[in-house]
């Protein structure tokens, strides 16, 4: 017994200092490129950070027989592991904690997750339960078992209505892929959010190959938009996710028509934040041999954007949290990589190979300051 309570306060004692040795401190050097621009203040009562994150197999070790999970059991391909498990939630709730800076994130989207269970047991067996969130999932069709999820803190949205989009092939019949989570909820006490979670088909078997697949569900999401805009067309929008492909694809631009130019737009236009991203370089949430790219975005309506014309809940512009715990050097290719927990079958014990999005919603009284 004293064994077992001595681990454990070691364990919570590892956490503690892990985090806070990763969070922005105050007197950091300017001289960090990163933490230099990162937004780190507490939001208070009118402000929200969103999170988007692909977790990179989040997976528990038992094997469930209704999907294809094996590789990531103790016998499997990957020998994955209570252990194996165990680091792999402990950075998580590293990366959660340190992305909301001194306050954190008011509501968490994301994507690989296996289950519930592992969403639940990462809210029980860390710190991340002090922080009361919630949990909105449901099951996908995915042949691996891989879901999306929303995680929200209740003081800062309550959830008025949920659902599990399907994608469906032309005989009616659930595609293998994941749903898109839809989610509307008041913040602050007043302001009506419609968020969509997302994670579109990838591009296993080439770009060009899965591109209808992914063409699909852009389509599948535009309709869906389109009857909230016909309702209202100023109504607050938030599209997040792991898009598989960069803003200027076609997937983005022409299915589900979301602009990638920052002027001139409306309140009823969708508007990529991301797309600025492709001129920067180097930069990106996920990296394949020397290039990188920018699958994990925001798009929102234009009325999140146009404060002036339209007074009340507005959004800043979107991130790529590119803390330098989240990277490795690049031996091959140079530069960095994010700091996964495989690279093929080989346990490199990192966090994910994506990095993180991030955005902050506020009104108007708050942006002053």
């Amino acid at each position: 017994m004293k064994t077992c309570m001595l681990t454990g306060i070691l364990v919570a004692v590892w956490c503690f200092c892990s985090v806070y040795r990763c969070m922005p401190q105050p007197g950091r050097a300017a001289s960090d490129d990163f933490y230099s621009h990162f937004d780190d203040k507490p939001r208070g009562p009118t402000g929200l950070r969103i999170v988007f994150y692909n977790l990179e197999n989040f997976f528990d070790t038992i094997d469930d027989s209704l999907v294809k999970d094996e590789e990531y059991t103790p016998g499997g391909a990957r020998r994955w592991s209570a252990w194996r498990f165990r680091q792999k939630e402990l950075h998580l709730y590293k990366t959660l904690v340190a992305l909301g800076g001194w306050e954190p994130p008011g509501i968490i989207g994301m994507c690989e997750v296996e289950n519930r269970g592992v969403i639940e047991r990462l809210l029980r067996e860390t710190p991340l339960r002090r922080y009361g969130y919630h949990v909105i999932h449901y099951e996908s069709p995915d042949e691996r078992g891989i879901d999306v999820a929303m995680l929200y803190r209740p003081g800062k949205f309550i959830p008025l209505s949920q659902e599990a989009i399907p994608i469906l092939a032309p005989s009616g019949e659930p595609e293998g892929t994941r749903d898109i989570l839809r989610v509307t909820g008041t913040l602050f006490g007043g302001d009506t959010v419609h968020l969509f979670v997302n994670h579109w088909p990838s591009r296993y078997g080439g770009s060009l190959a899965s591109a209808l697949r992914r063409a699909a569900v852009a389509a599948v999401l535009r309709r869906h938009v389109d009857s909230l805009l016909l309702s209202n067309p100023k109504a607050y929008i938030v599209i997040m996710g792991d898009f598989n492909d960069d803003p200027s694809d076609e997937s983005i631009t022409s299915f589900l028509g979301a602009r990638t130019d920052t002027a001139g737009f409306q309140a009823h236009d969708l508007v990529c934040l991301m797309s600025l991203m492709n001129h920067v370089p180097n930069a990106g949430t996920i990296k394949f041999r020397e290039t990188w790219s920018t699958f994990d975005q925001f798009i929102v309506s234009g009325s999140l954007l146009l404060k002036n014309e339209n007074p009340g809940l507005h959004c800043r512009q979107a991130a790529i949290f590119a803390a330098p715990f989240l990277l490795e050097d690049d031996q091959t290719y140079l530069g960095t990589r994010p700091y996964r927990t495989f690279s093929g079958p080989r346990y490199l014990g990192g966090f994910s190979d994506h990095l993180p999005v991030y955005l902050d919603l506020v009104h108007p009284s708050t942006t002053a300051h």
